[in-house]
């Protein structure tokens, strides 16, 4: 079973996207911080990260920077969460190499769907 590090520092945001994705077939292990993210990385290495950009410590930015460097997660999948939908975030997130980018409140089906589509399972 594909697992899924769910990186947010809002207890119910992390409580939600836990639910949605064991619903959608997923193992989900949490962080809520960006030291706790790349410590989880560490330890077993997920097969996708939904990570929150504005995290306490350690951006989402200085997260997904870090795990670009590292030769073992640089083609990782990362989709970045953001509270704020400006455009800037989204290329700054897209131009350091996450995958895609979702603005909350987000749909849940749209993002099972990119999960989906980049864990190579999309119904083509």
């Amino acid at each position: 079973m594909a697992n899924i590090l769910v990186v947010d520092d809002e207890p119910n945001i992390v409580l939600s996207l836990e639910f949605l994705m064991e619903q959608a077939g997923y193992s989900v292990t949490t962080a809520e911080n960006g030291e706790q993210a790349l410590a989880c990385v560490e330890n077993a290495t997920p097969d996708l990260i939904l990570l929150d950009i504005s995290l306490p410590g350690i951006s989402g930015f200085d997260v997904l920077e870090q795990l670009r460097a590292r030769q073992a997660t640089e083609h990782l999948p990362i989709i970045m969460l953001t509270a704020h939908g400006r455009e800037v975030e989204r290329e700054k997130g897209m131009a350091m190499g996450a995958d895609d980018y979702i603005t909350k409140p987000f749909s849940t089906q749209s993002l099972v769907e990119k999960v989906r589509q980049l864990m190579g399972e999309a119904d083509s």
